[in-house]
């Protein structure tokens, strides 16, 4: 059971530091458009977030799911899954912001943690499939 939790729990902390520079590239991306040009917050968040999705996908096909052999539906799987995450990411925000009360840095900031963990899944399950048998796989063989 352990090998079965480290390739994922490699992969997550993989997709976190990948998403750690998402997210910088995020929030300089929507902090610059919000406040220095005046972009309506939703708009900056969606300009942000694709900004943030094509880096994420750059990197997590070269390292953090690198051992997935990808197909030509591989990048529509990846538009997908952020497209979802765009649009979950603009109704939380919307609704932390102006449901909630909370302020707009605080607010895509919660959305950003909520947004990451269903992500991560669904890439992990859907867009690079097949990955984690391929870790078990590597894992066995180094034995």
């Amino acid at each position: 059971m352990r090998m079965l939790r480290m390739p994922l729990f490699l992969q997550f902390l993989k997709f976190g530091i990948v998403g750690v520079s998402n997210t910088l590239i995020f929030f300089a991306v929507y902090t610059l458009l919000l406040k220095a040009f005046g972009v309506w917050y939703v708009a900056a968040s969606g300009i942000g977030f694709a900004v943030g999705a094509v880096n994420g996908f750059l990197w997590n096909r070269a390292w953090t799911f690198k051992g997935h052999v990808g197909d030509a539906l591989t990048p529509v799987r990846w538009f997908v899954v952020q497209a979802s995450g765009l649009l979950l990411n603009l109704g939380l925000v919307y609704l932390f912001v102006d449901g909630v009360g909370l302020g707009e840095l605080i607010g895509q900031a919660v959305t950003i943690v909520i947004v990451t963990l269903v992500t991560f899944f669904a890439n992990r399950a859907w867009t690079f499939r097949g990955h984690g048998e391929v870790a078990l796989a590597q894992t066995s063989a180094e034995r």
